[in-house]
């Protein structure tokens, strides 16, 4: 199986942003329980904290973490942060902000290699451009929206005026053989509800998993995408059917079984089974 390849373990839930130049807020976020930490040197960080933010992660990239840490750019086209940043042992990719064309992928990939890249569509002419940005270089792993810039971009004024774009990367994801995009942040940290609807109607686009801005989201967002137990039980039934080799089949309470209802059962089980095994090791 290739790097690029669908598959269940590179999978994350949680992506928790940390202003690049709180080093005890990132310390704080190591320990969240969050997938993956963000270490953004982009909106979080004033600009004339930039430097101290780069400093500041600099040190604390000079080591390897046991959560893997993604660090957001200060923008496509900061060579000095990529040529710091690049060689670094606790660097696990680079998150590439406000992205529009393929060459600057194919650049960053040039200036760091070895380092996974995760592209963010924050404009109308990035989800134009989706599936060529998603291909431009065997170095991008992931692309998702930015949906504060793209909504201003687009002057969208009701959030179900993003869901064409939404729509939109995540077939291009797909097509392009990458996991399927997390959604964007949630902005208000109080309003746990409103994100528990937002995840939901976010996994019926096909989105897996959500960018979070303060610890107490995490539970929430990873509540909303698990599989419910009854979903496990579903697809195990789905795959015991399979294995009996008749092909199409009905199961007794009516369920119709062919090859992808049986393809989307393990990649129920198999995400169950990985964040099931996450949680034991923590």
């Amino acid at each position: 199986m290739t790097a690029r390849a669908l598959t269940s373990l590179a999978w994350p839930l949680t992506w928790l942003y940390a202003p690049g130049d709180r080093p005890d807020v990132v310390a704080k976020a190591l320990t969240s329980g969050a997938d993956v930490v963000i270490v953004d040197l982009e909106d979080a960080v004033a600009p004339d904290r930039k430097a101290y933010a780069l400093a500041a992660t600099t040190e604390l990239l000079s080591s390897p973490h046991p959560v893997p840490v993604h660090v957001r750019l200060p923008s496509a086209h900061d060579t000095t942060a990529i040529a710091a940043l690049a060689p670094l042992p606790g660097l696990a990719a680079f998150r590439v902000p406000k992205v529009t064309d393929g060459t600057d992928i194919a650049r960053i990939a040039g200036l760091a290699p070895g380092v996974a890249l995760h592209a963010l569509l924050e404009s109308a002419l990035a989800v134009e451009r989706a599936h060529a940005l998603a291909t431009a270089h065997p170095a991008v792993r992931g692309i998702a929206l930015g949906e504060a810039d793209l909504r201003a971009d687009l002057g969208v004024r009701d959030d179900r005026g993003l869901d064409w774009s939404r729509s939109r990367v995540v077939v291009a994801a797909r097509a392009a053989h990458l996991p399927p995009p997390p959604q964007s942040v949630h902005p208000d940290i109080r309003d746990l509800e409103g994100l528990a609807a937002s995840c939901a109607h976010g996994r019926a686009l096909g989105f897996l998993g959500r960018a979070a801005i303060h610890p107490r989201q995490l539970p929430v967002i990873e509540r909303a995408y698990l599989p419910a137990p009854e979903e496990v039980e579903a697809a195990e039934e789905v795959v015991a059917a399979a294995a009996t080799g008749a092909g199409a089949l009905a199961l007794p309470d009516g369920r119709f079984v062919d090859a992808a209802i049986v393809a989307a059962a393990h990649r129920t089980l198999a995400l169950a089974r990985a964040h099931r095994s996450r949680a034991h090791r923590t």
